[in-house]
């Protein structure tokens, strides 16, 4: 899925807020609240809500707008955003940044739903349904985007995962502030439907 070219590491800035949402037809205008990743946005910049790359094509003080196409609403969380939503915002990678988590694209692979949480003393582990068409991808230790911020799966089963999310996750991204039954946008490691689609050209 793309709205606009960007790469991404999955290291959310900043939690926004949508503050208004226009439904049409084929496609939605969201409103979005994000100081931060505003500060040095212009017309055509790229930022990711929640792990979707999304075009900026107004600004006005501390609030961006975006389009979003069908295609984007029925392939992503996007569509149940309401007013008031809060989403994780990240503008894309400069050529000189640290990487700090894993190269992301923005282009959201499938939607899981959180089954559970389990609190501990430091963390929480916590479970999400995995689409059948994505297994494959993900391995225990290797990296996923949940909600664009990027994480190591704890444990792969065949139709869920699990992630590990340390206090400055759950006070800093919105996955803090989800429970059971709800969505989340998922980005696979880039690196292994490259290496499949090689494979199988070979083959």
């Amino acid at each position: 899925m793309r709205e606009d070219r960007g790469v991404f590491t999955g290291i959310v800035e900043e939690l926004g807020e949508i503050i208004g949402k226009t439904d049409g037809p084929e496609s939605a205008v969201l409103e979005i609240r994000g100081p931060l990743v505003v500060s040095d946005a212009a017309h055509g910049s790229s930022i990711a809500v929640n792990g979707v790359c999304l075009t900026v094509v107004d600004l006005k003080d501390d609030v961006f707008t975006a389009d979003v196409m069908r295609e984007t609403l029925e392939r992503s969380s996007l569509g149940a955003l309401e007013p008031g939503s809060r989403v994780n915002l990240e503008r894309p990678v400069r050529l000189q940044d640290r990487l700090g988590g894993h190269l992301v694209q923005g282009h959201v692979d499938g939607v899981g739903v959180i089954v559970e949480r389990v609190p501990s003393e430091k963390w929480e582990i916590v479970r999400v349904s995995l689409p059948d068409t994505l297994s494959r991808y993900v391995v225990e230790k290797g990296s996923i985007t949940v909600d664009g911020v990027s994480l190591t799966v704890v444990e792969a089963a065949p139709d869920s995962f699990t992630i590990s999310l340390i206090p400055t996750t759950l006070e800093l991204t919105t996955l803090g502030r989800k429970g059971p039954g709800d969505p989340v946008n998922l980005e696979v490691d880039v690196v292994a439907k490259y290496v499949e689609r090689m494979i199988g050209a070979r083959q």
